[in-house]
């Protein structure tokens, strides 16, 4: 694929990818390009330059590709000029493949020996429809080891039968055959009934390939490799021999040994082939299907709502372990930490509701962050029972991972003194002050928002994955001056080794002071300076546009901005009478458009602000089990994770719900993302309950 056919895919101009491979060929990351490059691009999305770079690598790869099969062929002897500019006007991978089939190195067969022992003539013969004196002379070519004529016939068979397979034009029709046709069956291997009682749906399964799902495939796969299933994935056999038989068989007379060299054809490369190659297709287009799941749940979870600088107190509940408590100040910094013991078996309530009001009332708590695991229910009722001297809200914390992160070598870095159980704790507490800046701390296939995440592709999951905080993370911006060092590595520019860089200098040197300062830093050279400094900010900062999202290649303008309307800087951010009254179209110039304009406009007239939306408290329903639901009641959950088939819901006990695709509104929805997302309150009816497969199945109709 060329410019042209990049633009065509993303609905844009030529001159838009141009300038976008431009600057990523000149460095430029990808959040820089797509906030501070909007006019110079066109204004070309965050997902559209994502996309580009997909398909730039693609493009490299194709490249590489075609000059690995063009020295492959040269070095057999076998390239001509024809084929050689054939090899290079193939626009697509499988047009590729198809033309280098027949020059592929491959093992020796019986194709190979029925060739050495001079058999081709007689294969010619049967190509030609001369079948019938193929049997009156098979008794000539009775050497070479070839002992019988049913010997000289089969080899005979071999040969066509390869023959037939190289016909890129067969292989073109039973491809599109196969798509749009075939069909996917499973069936259970014997004596793995139990072991694959997960997979019970699909025991004795079968869809047509063109109607497959994602979760569906991914699900019958993964039985698959686990020696559960068997899986079949063809058309009816015999479409796809009257396709071969109408290429190959001229006129109406039959012929047997040609049909039985076409069945063989078929069933020994023809169907292998494009079944492999329509389920590493599938497998493909699923895998981002899965992927794109992930990210769009890991961006929900990371931009989910803060409760800011406060003080908090952080509870990983537990019964027979205990409670692990711990106090953090508004920075989150460790202050205290304690176990209380108010559930069975030793059930010490009294000593424990003393512990926490002491706790509360000592270290200023304003807070409650409860982990959502086992127990978590209990003491949540535990936490309520008990007199607090000022208002204290309790929030329900998602854990998941954070045991990841107590065990981690970042934890043991943040907390060397501390075990796992305490580290889990503040992790706990951090998450929700601030989740983002708590949650790049984990591997993210750790926190288990995707469906199938073990089964993609890893590659492609981990670079979007780890995309996915980057964006995130510059789309809201970071301290630099209380940020970690895992927090700077995601910012556009940055990385892990000038995070640490970073960190180092504000360690020996204190708070920066300004922007500008970032150039001292060991190694940051004005590159990187152009990438990150508009997305790290500044509290309290000598030049206020240093806490904005303004560029600092743009503070010239703003002060001719302010200058040109008898105004200091300070006085023009926020003041949105004076910004209004501006004429902005007379600053346009150079890389300031409109586009950059406008942002620049919105940035004064509200200044780092945090797109995130106000954290609210959230009260389960009074139930402790699934045995307490019946059909028809109307629960409280929290969504906890979204997929292309419909979303879990967190109902404050052991079981999630399921709210099917079919049941999140009353018209039709194709895409769960588009009307739920995670970490959403939701008011869900019971539909159905299966208490001996753990079922419970929601719905959000009216």
């Amino acid at each position: 694929m060329n410019i042209e056919g990049f633009a065509k895919e993303l609905n844009v101009h030529n001159w838009q990818v141009n300038k976008a491979k431009q600057l990523l060929e000149e460095g430029a990351t990808l959040p820089f390009i797509a906030r501070y490059r909007k006019d110079f691009t066109g204004g070309l999305t965050d997902i559209q330059l994502e996309r580009l770079v997909v398909l730039f690598d693609l493009e490299k790869q194709f490249s590489t590709r075609k000059k690995s099969i063009v020295n492959s062929i040269e070095k057999q002897g076998f390239l001509t000029e024809e084929l050689k500019q054939k090899i290079g006007t193939c626009s697509l991978l499988q047009e590729l493949e198809d033309v280098y089939t027949p020059f592929k190195p491959r093992r020796r067969t019986k194709v190979d020996v029925a060739i050495e022992s001079g058999l081709e003539p007689l294969a010619k013969m049967l190509m030609a429809q001369n079948g019938s004196h193929i049997e009156t002379l098979a008794s000539r070519y009775l050497k070479n080891g070839l002992k019988t004529e049913n010997e000289v016939i089969e080899g005979v068979l071999e040969i066509v039968a390869l023959w037939i397979s190289e016909r890129i034009h067969l292989k073109q029709q039973l491809r599109r055959l196969f798509w749009q046709s075939a069909v996917l069956k499973t069936k259970l291997v014997k004596g793995k009934e139990g072991e694959g009682q997960k997979f019970k749906d699909y025991f004795d399964y079968e869809e047509k390939v063109s109607r497959l799902r994602s979760h569906r495939f991914l699900a019958i796969f993964r039985a698959q490799g686990e020696g559960i299933l068997k899986v079949s994935l063809a058309p009816e056999k015999n479409e796809a021999l009257a396709i071969i038989s109408r290429s190959v068989i001229k006129g109406t007379q039959s012929n047997d040994l040609l049909t039985k060299a076409i069945t063989k054809s078929y069933s020994r490369y023809f169907k292998p082939s494009i079944e492999a190659e329509v389920r590493n297709e599938l497998k493909d287009k699923f895998d981002d299907e899965a992927i794109l799941v992930f990210a769009n749940n890991l961006s929900q979870l990371l931009l989910q709502s803060p409760l800011g600088g406060k003080r908090v107190l952080a509870v990983d509940p537990g019964f027979k372990s205990g409670c692990k408590l711990v106090c953090l100040n508004e920075n989150g910094d460790l202050l205290s930490n304690a176990t209380i013991y108010p559930h069975p078996p030793q059930k010490d309530t009294a000593a424990a509701k003393k512990k926490v009001a002491t706790l509360v009332e000592q270290y200023k708590i304003e807070a409650i962050a409860l982990g959502n695991g086992t127990a978590s229910r209990e003491s949540e009722q535990f936490l309520k029972s008990i007199h607090y001297r000022h208002d204290i809200s309790i929030y329900i914390v998602n854990e998941a991972g954070a045991s990841i992160y107590s065990a981690s070598k970042i934890a043991r870095e943040e907390f060397p003194g501390y075990d796992v159980t305490v580290r889990g704790s503040v992790s706990i507490g951090r998450r929700l002050m601030d989740p983002l800046a708590e949650l790049v701390k984990i591997d993210p296939k750790s926190i288990g928002v995707g469906q199938y995440q073990h089964d993609v592709n890893q590659v492609k999951l981990k670079a979007k994955l780890d995309y996915t905080v980057e964006n995130c993370v510059n789309k809201i911006g970071v301290n630099l001056n209380t940020a970690s060092k895992y927090l700077l590595s995601y910012i556009a520019g940055i990385g892990p080794q000038l995070a640490e860089n970073i960190v180092a200098y504000r360690t020996e040197k204190g708070n920066f002071k300004s922007r500008k300062e970032l150039l001292k830093v060991s190694k940051l050279g004005q590159k990187a300076f152009e990438q990150a400094a508009g997305f790290l900010r500044i509290s309290d900062p000598k030049n206020p546009l240093d806490n904005s999202g303004v560029h600092p290649e743009n503070y010239h303008l703003i002060e001719l901005v302010a200058k040109d309307y008898n105004a200091s800087v300070l006085e023009l951010i926020g003041n949105k009478e004076l910004i209004e009254k501006i004429d902005w179209k007379k600053y346009q110039g150079g890389l300031i458009g409109e586009l950059t304009l406008i942002d620049l406009k919105k940035e004064l007239l509200q200044p780092n602000r945090d797109p995130r939306s106000k954290i609210k408290a959230f009260e389960f329903a009074k139930i402790k089990s699934i045995d307490d639901l019946s059909i028809g009641m109307t629960l409280p959950g929290i969504v906890n994770n979204v997929t292309n088939f419909g979303a879990f819901v967190d109902l404050g006990i052991k079981v999630n719900g399921l709210i099917h695709i079919s049941e999140l509104a009353n018209e039709y929805v194709s895409n769960p993302a588009s009307i739920i997302s995670l970490q959403q309150q939701v008011n869900a009816r019971v539909i159905s309950i299966d208490k001996e497969r753990n079922r419970i199945n929601l719905s959000l109709k009216t």
